[in-house]
């Protein structure tokens, strides 16, 4: 199962249900966040597995919370990105855009005006953003304190992600993922120990999503709402987050929001990498009774065989892998043979230059 192909109910076709999840990895000149040619070679290599969701997009200069990460807010970037698309293409697979605000996980350095990070509200991040060291290279530096958005500038927002989503298609993706987890702009909005909102955007469980599926339908208008996919990580805690009190109201309702809309995929992330492994978890389930599209999982699946068990059980359509396609490109035909996988290395995960990104030997 996990090696035959798959097709979506949008009609989209990939060739395996192996899918790269999406890493920050800091390799564009921040100056521009223009991709290049190493950003290129780095996801044609990957375009063995059935879909490449890209790294985090910013999709405005204030939206950015680490250095060097590549964007899409304008005709220079979509460029660039027409090029890894093409790679990618040309190779064989299909790529999603990750649409990206990061909120108040940033810091006013790493934006061109200086202003501070965007916010819900103006709660403090106990999180780190990434940005240049006194040698240029990335390093660790805590959140500066956010400004909490007015009504009119979250409206902006909605805004920032539509021309993404159409920069989007002007580059050539096959589609776009909303990122809405992790800790982030849009799952600020949602989780209620950091929304403090008094207006439309706050309050009740329909208003905290509102941002997210108004950014959902600005996308869909531009993209088409079978090519859109959205990220949600329940039981989250990543850069200061709170568990969600009601886990198994939020994210069931918004999987059959989705579903109305006619959203193509829902992208669900478990950072303890545990409970997503639980066949008796009721999560997945829930989900998948809730959504009617491709259910991608993500979180611990360092194997072919932990990916066939929840493909096998219906939990799933498509599993996201993350580090283990940093150092194996080739990972799907290394699951393929049960071959011994590439040690990555984590020193090399947002440092600038070929080294531990284009450079992991295929067998």
């Amino acid at each position: 199962m996990l090696f035959d192909r798959y097709t979506s109910q949008s009609g989209l076709s990939f060739a395996n249900r192996i899918a790269m999840a999406p890493m920050t990895r800091c390799r564009a000149d921040h100056r521009d966040a223009i991709p290049n040619d190493m950003i290129a070679e780095y996801y044609r290599q990957r375009a063995g597995v059935g879909l490449i969701i890209s790294e985090g997009v910013p999709v405005s200069d204030r939206g950015r919370g680490y250095l060097n990460t590549p964007a899409l807010w304008n005709e220079a970037q979509a460029a660039g990105w027409k090029d890894v698309t093409a790679a990618v293409h040309a190779a064989g697979g299909r790529i999603f855009a990750q649409i990206w605000h990061v909120g108040r996980i940033s810091h006013r350095s790493l934006h061109a005006d200086g202003s501070a990070p965007a916010g819900a509200s103006g709660q403090r991040a106990k999180g780190e953003a990434m940005i240049a060291g006194p040698d240029g290279r990335p390093t660790r530096a805590e959140c500066d304190a956010p400004q909490a958005l007015s009504t009119a500038e979250v409206k902006g927002v909605v805004e920032e992600f539509r021309n993404a989503a159409r920069l989007a298609k002007v580059a050539g993706f096959d589609g776009v993922e909303i990122h809405g987890a992790n800790g982030y702009l849009l799952d600020q909005f949602r989780c209620p120990m950091v929304n403090d909102r008094t207006d439309e955007y706050g309050g009740t469980l329909e208003n905290r999503y509102r941002l997210l599926l108004e950014v959902v339908d600005a996308a869909a208008g531009e993209i088409g709402a079978a090519n859109v996919a959205v990220r949600q990580s329940p039981y989250g805690v990543a850069n200061g987050m709170s568990p969600d009190p009601e886990p198994m109201l939020t994210y069931p309702w918004l999987a059959g929001e989705l579903s109305r809309r006619d959203v193509g995929f829902l992208h669900i992330y478990c950072q303890t990498a545990d409970w997503i492994h639980d066949a008796t978890h009721p999560m997945m389930p829930a989900l998948h009774a809730a959504f009617s599209g491709t259910l991608i999982a993500c979180g611990g699946f360092t194997n072919a065989e932990k990916c066939e068990a929840i493909l096998t059980r219906g939990h799933a359509d498509l599993i996201a892998i993350g580090k283990p396609l940093i150092s194996n490109p080739d990972l799907v035909e290394r699951f393929r043979l049960s071959a011994e996988l590439n040690r990555w290395d984590m020193k090399t995960f947002y440092a600038p230059g070929p080294e531990g990104f284009t450079d992991y030997p295929s067998l």
